[in-house]
């Protein structure tokens, strides 16, 4: 057991050294295709005005991810304060975005929930649907600004988008009725019959039973998608403030296009927080309609800051959690 615990934190060390690697080599890579002094020189010219509106803004959709949360907590019966949930989602902020462990946001902001509620299956079913959902929010976000691209502007190029987010959409949707049907979720039971997988039957049908709660609260799911596209809303105008705290140069029609597939991209744990994977992202994607390399990196830098500093309260609030459990 002691040994099995040693190589569970080498694997554990290993893969955190390796997000380190690739992100730094990601980053290494950008700037050494870029004129630092003229992406510097860009960032020296932004305007704190708008910086403020885009953190502004960047923390309201925090806090709707709460609320969303929320939303669908009470469908399972769950009542938690929205300040408990406001806690728990800026630490899982801080943890994907600061802490270079194998431990991700949302199992802090299940573990929070479940020592709150004393309800792990629940709180940890209602953290998948919170991600199921609001993924399926910016997937529809890019269909519909993909098309609507393709029709004003004539980039036909940007059907390929199109596609590749309905693709995506198709599968999670598809997923997700996979996860609320009860045949389908009994068929699936059968395979905790096998022996090596028998302690964990107990388990699998208390996760089943809580994502059951969830298959006649379609004006629940409903709500949660609504706010879910408010989120999409206003991270369009977090990276559209920041372009025009740059001086411009983004259209917001792009930005509605290509933020929720950068979004998409960010899913792929192969990096810190998202360094380096990030700005790639920006320099990518933007590249295709136009935008130089130096403002879409200064941009993508700026968020990178703006997702830092949103990120440090959940910090003071870990801390102090951490403090208190401790006295």
């Amino acid at each position: 057991m002691h040994l099995e615990v040693e190589r569970h934190l080498v694997k554990d060390k290993l893969l955190t050294a390796l997000k380190v690697v690739i992100s730094l080599a990601l980053i290494v890579y950008l700037f050494s295709r870029v004129d630092l002094a003229e992406v510097g020189s860009v960032l020296a010219s932004a305007q704190p005005g708008y910086l403020l509106l885009a953190l502004l803004l960047y923390l309201a959709a925090i806090v709707l991810n709460a609320v969303r949360w929320q939303v669908l907590l009470r469908a399972q019966r769950i009542a938690v304060p929205l300040r408990a949930l406001l806690e728990y989602t800026f630490v899982g902020v801080f943890f994907n975005n600061f802490l270079p462990a194998n431990v991700g946001g949302d199992v802090m902001r299940g573990y929070g929930l479940a020592r709150y509620t004393d309800r792990g299956a629940e709180a940890a079913v209602s953290v998948l649907v919170d991600r199921i959902v609001g993924l399926m929010a910016f997937m529809t976000s890019a269909v519909v600004a993909a098309l609507i691209a393709v029709r004003t502007t004539g980039q036909t190029n940007l059907r390929q988008f199109a596609l590749a987010a309905a693709i995506t959409l198709g599968v999670v949707g598809l997923g997700f009725l996979f996860l609320l049907s009860r045949r389908l979720r009994a068929w699936l039971e059968r395979l905790f019959r096998w022996r090596p997988l028998e302690r964990l039957a107990p388990l699998y049908r208390r996760l089943s039973d809580a994502f059951d709660a969830y298959r006649h609260s379609t004006s629940a799911l409903a709500l949660a998608f609504v706010i879910g596209l408010v989120m999409v809303f206003l991270t369009n105008f977090v990276n559209w403030f920041l372009a025009e705290a740059l001086g411009g140069g983004i259209s917001l029609l792009h930005i509605c296009l290509f933020n929720p597939l950068i979004a998409l991209v960010l899913l792929i744990p192969i990096s810190i927080g998202g360094l380096g994977l990030n700005q790639s992202a920006y320099v990518f994607f933007f590249g295709l309609v136009g935008v130089p390399e130096r403002l879409a990196l200064a941009v993508s830098l700026l968020l990178q800051l703006i997702i830092y500093v949103s990120s440090l309260p959940g910090g003071v609030l870990w801390w102090r959690d951490r403090r208190i459990r401790q006295i």
